[in-house]
C-alpha cells in the first residue's frame, strides 16, 4: 500500500478556495438568525408561562352558599356564579336566582 497523496489530504492554504459560495453564505446567516429567533421565542414563552400561571391559580373557585336549598322536586342542570348571586338552571326549564346568603331572589320560567 502506498501512502495517500499529501496534496489531496491537506486543506487548501488559500482562503479563497475555502470560502463558501454566496448562496451558501446567505443560507448560513439565515439559519443563524432563525436559531436566535427560536431561542428568544422559547425564552419569551417560558417567561410568560412562569409569570402568568401564579395569577391563574390565585383566583378562588366560586363557593356555593351552604344554606342554598333547591325547591322540592327540582334538579339542577347548570350553575352560574355572579357578583352577589348564584343562578341555578333546573331541568324543568326554570332559572332560580339565589343571593349569596342562599335566599331565593327570583324564579324565571323559560318558554320553550
Amino acid at each position: 500500500m502506498s501512502d495517500p497523496d499529501p496534496q489531496l489530504s491537506a486543506p487548501p492554504d488559500d482562503p479563497e478556495e475555502m470560502a463558501l459560495p454566496p448562496s451558501l453564505r446567505l443560507l448560513k446567516w439565515l439559519v443563524i438568525v432563525l436559531t436566535i429567533t427560536l431561542i428568544c421565542g422559547l425564552i419569551t414563552v417560558v417567561a410568560l408561562i412562569v409569570t402568568r400561571m401564579p395569577q391563574a391559580f390565585a383566583t378562588q373557585a366560586p363557593i356555593v352558599p351552604e344554606n342554598l336549598v333547591l325547591p322540592q322536586g327540582t334538579k339542577a342542570a347548570a350553575v352560574t356564579f355572579g357578583k352577589g348571586w348564584v343562578a341555578v338552571v333546573t331541568e324543568d326549564d326554570r332559572i332560580l336566582v339565589f343571593g349569596t346568603d342562599g335566599t331565593l331572589r327570583q324564579d324565571i320560567s323559560i318558554a320553550p
